[in-house]
């Protein structure tokens, strides 16, 4: 392990609890709907309520998708774990308890790896485990009330839970982006940050080096990577200035205010002795079979560590391209780069539709540059994702051939790109012929533009002869020039420099 940065002489120590909102249709024990959006109060059923009479009944799919992440992260999967009770009495919570998982959880250890620039870092987990989401509170300022919608209560969740690994507000940015990926490319969570489907809490504290660990205070709900880093930091800033001005920290759960930039404490923070947690009466053991672990095992997609070897690896695959009326396979070698192929996985939308096109292309390094450069580019600047992406791997991967075999320029390339993501015509092939991209690629004719070329500039060709190289340069621009720019480039070089030899 590397040494940790020290800020003001302090080592910086965080853990991450994170609330996944599972992708499940219904709530965790009824059978009520979860969809983001609803009028208040309109998906939340007798159960969810707590009304007297009521029992909940296990959400089978909400188990799954929390064995889906035990085996992404390489996590014991508990064949017997237990739901507990959890007591507390908030507005939002009507039954006066949320039902979790306390001393047995269903997902136990396991470890997630990432990249901080070229440096791999790896944070431990102690547990995944279910639990039922609580409702919500809407305060009404200009009114002077509050009111509470309980269409979330009841949804189910997966709250992951890490050592304190972590020892920088990077690296916490950076595991949190790596969780984010996971959750979402598997398909057991949405990601939506603004709707609070991917809710974050850091445990946040700090020590002079080889010390004990020092007090934590958790910063509540952080919904966007950006704000992440702020309140990190500013907490970390906040926690030296009173340790040096002779001032404990005492442990607390605090939110973090966008608009000052500065986190406030909400509440002192509860141990969990506080919540007086026993074994729920109205709930048996969790039982999960082995049998039932290596089917959802069979059925899960490939992981971004499976595409990362296959696409640094020199072996051959075998793809399935995916077209609109039939499907093909095709042999694709990739060989990349690994600093690509991390960077093609960070999701699995982008990871297939560089496979797609490269099974189209036959170039995986050229796809690799477009997709890195141009594609994400347009996407950024159009704010979109893969799966709204106009110009289909088909497309792209036709336009890289045509640069491949010399058809096009990779700038006249562009110009085409351009013109499938406007909708302007989706056959690249016409959209070449109607724009005059198409190369010169007729030896014949260019060699009489070098000859002209070479008779009008006699400067340039002593210079070059001299050994200068930027006299050859610029004979190459005037000939670029007298072709508009049709001329191929390599093929200028290479007939320009035999003549001149």
């Amino acid at each position: 392990m590397s040494t940790p940065k020290l800020v003001q002489g302090y080592e910086v120590v965080i853990g991450f609890e994170t609330h996944a909102q599972l992708s499940t249709a219904s709530k965790i024990f009824s059978r009520a709907p979860t969809a983001f959006g609803a009028e208040p109060n309109t998906q939340a059923c007798a159960v969810d309520l707590a009304l007297p009479g009521t029992l909940p009944v296990m959400n089978v799919g909400a188990v799954e998708r929390a064995i889906q992440l035990g085996l992404a992260i390489g996590s014991h999967i508990a064949p017997r774990s237990v739901f507990a009770r959890k007591n507390y009495f908030y507005p939002d919570l009507p039954k006066g308890y949320q039902i979790s998982q306390f001393e047995i959880p269903v997902v136990q250890g396991g470890e997630i790896s990432f990249y901080l620039g070229e440096e791999k870092k790896t944070v431990r987990l102690v547990r995944a485990h279910l639990e039922e989401d609580a409702g919500k509170s809407l305060h009404e300022d200009f009114i002077g009330q509050s009111g509470i919608d309980l269409n979330r209560a009841g949804t189910p969740l997966l709250e992951i839970v890490t050592e304190p690994d972590i020892r920088s507000s990077e690296e916490a940015v950076a595991y949190a982006k790596e969780l984010h990926k996971i959750v979402t490319w598997i398909g057991i969570c949405d990601g939506n940050m603004q709707e609070g489907s991917f809710r974050c809490d850091a445990n946040v504290s700090v020590r002079k080096p080889g010390q004990p660990l020092g007090t934590r205070r958790e910063i509540k709900n952080l919904n966007s990577f950006k704000f992440m880093q702020q309140a990190i930091d500013f907490e970390v800033r906040w926690q030296i200035e009173q340790i040096e001005d002779g001032h404990a920290i005492e442990q607390a759960t605090v939110l973090f205010d966008p608009d000052t930039g500065e986190t406030r404490a909400m509440r002192t923070k509860e141990d969990a002795a506080d919540y007086r947690y026993f074994p729920d009466p109205d709930l048996p053991p969790l039982v999960i079979a082995q049998e039932w672990v290596e089917e959802i095992r069979a059925s899960m997609p490939a992981l971004p560590s499976d595409y990362i070897r296959r696409f640094v690896s020199t072996d051959t695959y075998r793809v399935q391209l995916r077209l609109d009326i039939e499907q093909a396979y095709v042999q694709v070698t990739y060989g990349l780069p690994e600093y690509d192929a991390r960077t093609l996985v960070s999701s699995r939308g982008m990871a297939d539709y560089f496979e797609q096109t490269t099974a189209v292309s036959g170039q995986p390094k050229l796809t690799s540059n477009w997709i890195m450069g141009e594609v994400s580019r347009k996407l950024n600047a159009d704010e979109i994702d893969f799966d709204k992406i106009p110009v289909s791997p088909i497309q792209l991967g036709t336009l890289i051939k045509r640069i491949f075999e010399g058809i096009v320029s990779n700038n006249a390339a562009k110009q085409v790109f351009d013109a499938l993501w406007a909708s302007e015509g989706n056959d690249v092939d016409a959209i070449i012929e109607a724009k005059g991209l198409k190369q010169m690629n007729d030896a014949g004719a260019l060699k009489k533009i070098i000859d002209e070329v070479i008779a009008a500039n006699p400067d340039n060709v002593a210079q070059f002869k001299a050994g200068k190289d930027k006299a050859f340069n610029a004979l190459v621009g005037q000939v670029m020039k007298a072709s508009k720019g049709k001329a191929n480039p390599q093929q200028v070089n290479d007939l320009l420099r035999s003549k001149l030899a």
